[in-house]
C-alpha cells in the first residue's frame, strides 16, 4: 500500500493501493476498505484515484459519495 499524502492533515485516511477498477483505502484505525467498479461505481472509482494520487480530498468524497458502497472490509 501507499501512504496518503494528507495535504489538509487531518485526513481519516492512512494509505492506499490502486489497481484497475478498484481500490482499498486504509485508514488510520487499521480498517481496510475495498471499492471496485461494481461496488461503488465507475466514476466514483476514477475519481478516487485521482484524489489518491493527489493527497487531497479522498476522506471527504468516501464519506459523501462513497461510504457504504464498499465491496469487502478487512484489517
Amino acid at each position: 500500500m501507499e501512504r496518503y499524502r494528507n495535504l489538509s492533515g487531518n485526513s481519516g485516511v492512512f494509505a492506499y493501493e490502486l489497481s484497475p477498477g478498484r481500490i482499498i483505502v486504509q485508514f488510520h484505525d487499521g480498517w481496510k476498505y475495498e471499492y471496485t467498479n461494481r461496488s461503488a461505481g465507475i466514476e466514483a472509482i476514477v475519481t478516487m484515484h485521482r484524489l489518491a494520487r493527489a493527497g487531497s480530498g479522498m476522506s471527504g468524497f468516501i464519506s459523501a459519495h462513497v461510504m457504504e458502497r464498499y465491496s469487502r472490509k478487512f484489517r
